[in-house]
């Protein structure tokens, strides 16, 4: 039986390279995968891409791609591996459910939970709806503890707390943080008042 999976957690989790992992295996074993990276990601290049130097070929969604009909298309299909998956617009993560329920498909999807202000993006939110199987990857924070958060940092690395939910970036623009210490980066208490 097929399921549809999110493994999410914070940046710089090790969520691609646990997707790049996973496409290896299926291949290894003769077996045919797709992989999906979001087109909203202009860093990405068609490509799944891990902080420690490994890549592959990816096709691009934006919102407006039906993963169903992609997928139909291209069959026979051994697994669909998403990368970016907080950007599934909730309908797609209802295509994913249905390539896995009545396609028979294993969809496994990757991404971040919550955004830089704490907020789950809509793909996230959901896939912790309705995914079969929720696996949290564990990131660090600076002070060891697990990363949970997403914090957006200026050019001079001071917290950003408005703007739009979205905004591509890397190391340079988000630091993975434990909810402790991104609270006190945006002047946020933990506890009640």
């Amino acid at each position: 039986m097929a399921r549809l999976y999110f493994y999410y957690a914070s940046m710089n989790a090790g969520k691609s390279s646990t997707l790049l992992q996973a496409d290896f295996n299926y291949r290894e074993r003769g077996m045919r995968t797709m992989l999906w990276t979001a087109a909203l990601d202009s860093r990405s290049e068609g490509m799944v891409r891990s902080r420690i130097g490994l890549e592959a070929d990816a096709r691009l969604y934006t919102a407006e791609t039906d993963l169903w009909e992609e997928v139909a298309r291209a069959r026979p299909i051994d697994c669909i591996l998403i990368d970016e998956a907080q950007f599934l617009t909730p309908a797609q993560v209802w295509q994913c459910a249905r390539l896995a329920d009545e396609a028979g498909v294993p969809v496994v999807c990757y991404g971040l939970r919550t955004d830089f202000r704490g907020d789950l993006f809509p793909g996230s939110a959901a896939l912790l709806g309705i995914a079969d199987k929720l696996v949290e990857l564990k990131g660090v924070c600076h002070c060891g503890r697990k990363a949970t958060m997403n914090l957006r940092v200026d050019a001079a690395g001071k917290a950003v707390s408005q703007g739009e939910q979205t905004e591509v970036g890397g190391n340079e623009r988000y630091v993975a943080l434990c909810r402790r210490h991104f609270s006190e980066a945006l002047g946020r208490t933990t506890s009640p008042a």
